[in-house]
């Protein structure tokens, strides 16, 4: 591994255990984790207390890529985040707490971030 791109994966994991001392998800209020690759999304609604995944959805999935496969990255994140926003009310979820996961609010997260909120989801 290079040396520049040991330093940014060291940095981002450093952001995200500071991050991650505050932010916890309870039952009420659920903590959406954001999970970002090179071509990928994945994004997760955790209950911290009973460390339960509640709701995970992927751009990875094939029924995903069969709907949205022809669209850019960031307009892939935005309908993953309408996406979880729909999964997360079905399961009676309407607030969360966000969880950049230690990446920069910006491009993809961001509008992952955006697309939840359009779908409903409050945080």
């Amino acid at each position: 591994m290079a040396v520049i791109a040991k330093k940014r994966l060291e940095s981002r994991i450093a952001r995200h255990a500071r991050v991650r001392k505050t932010v916890n998800g309870t039952p009420e209020r659920p903590r959406l984790a954001v999970r970002r690759t090179l071509s990928n999304m994945i994004a997760q609604i955790i209950d911290d207390v009973s460390h339960k995944s509640l709701v995970q959805v992927s751009t990875s999935s094939k029924d995903f890529q069969a709907k949205f496969g022809e669209l850019t990255k960031t307009e892939q994140s935005k309908k993953l985040g309408n996406l979880i926003a729909d999964e997360a009310k079905a399961k009676g979820i309407s607030a969360v707490v966000f969880d950049r996961g230690g990446y920069i609010y910006h491009g993809r997260v961001q509008a992952l971030a955006e697309g939840a909120r359009e779908g409903g989801l409050q945080f």
